[in-house]
């Protein structure tokens, strides 16, 4: 079968669709990981998140006759989020410990806080969602995984995002004023 008719049937719930479809990509996404010198769990894991955003994405696939190359893209980004993070701590325990915010600046940063949140509010609900999705949600999400999660489709999520941090913009500057 090739990979459009895997997809319909998957679309369709076939399970043996599925099982193929698994037996012709697993190999390749796992090695992906692993060609970035990351461990087998690493690559377990970077496997597992891909099929993931797959299961998740796979019924707004546009051309399915280039899954193979989705799939690889998709796993080449979970391999760098993993290096990323793993530099990023690295670079962190090397760091020296800083010192902790003064009482003036702690009292800022509530009061910056308690004003983005008055702002949020004012945004429907969509921009407000997209907005904490994207900058408050302690991860740096793909624009795939936001497409899977909020029921976007990709293309739309840069147009929306600049919208919303315009009103949000707009809405901060009169709650300022």
């Amino acid at each position: 079968m090739s990979d459009a008719e895997l997809i319909s049937a998957c679309r369709r719930g076939d399970a043996r669709a599925w099982r193929a479809l698994l037996d012709r990509y697993e190999s390749l996404v796992y090695s992906i990981p692993l060609s970035f010198g990351l461990t087998r769990d690493d690559a377990a894991d970077v496997t597992q998140a891909t099929f993931g955003v797959f299961l998740d994405s796979f019924d707004r696939i546009t051309e399915p006759d280039r899954l193979g190359a989705w799939l690889s893209t998709v796993a080449k980004r979970q391999s760098i989020r993993i290096i990323e993070r793993r530099d990023r701590d690295r670079r962190l325990e090397q760091a020296d410990p800083m010192p902790g915010p003064s009482e003036d600046e702690q009292l800022r940063i509530v009061e910056d806080a308690q004003w983005l949140h008055r702002g949020l509010a004012l945004l429907n609900e969509r921009c407000r969602v997209l907005i904490t999705r994207l900058y408050l949600g302690g991860d740096e999400p793909s624009y795939e995984a936001v497409s899977a999660e909020l029921g976007m489709p990709v293309g739309s999520i840069g147009p929306t995002r600049a919208r919303c941090l315009e009103s949000l913009r707009r809405h901060l500057g009169e709650a300022a004023g």
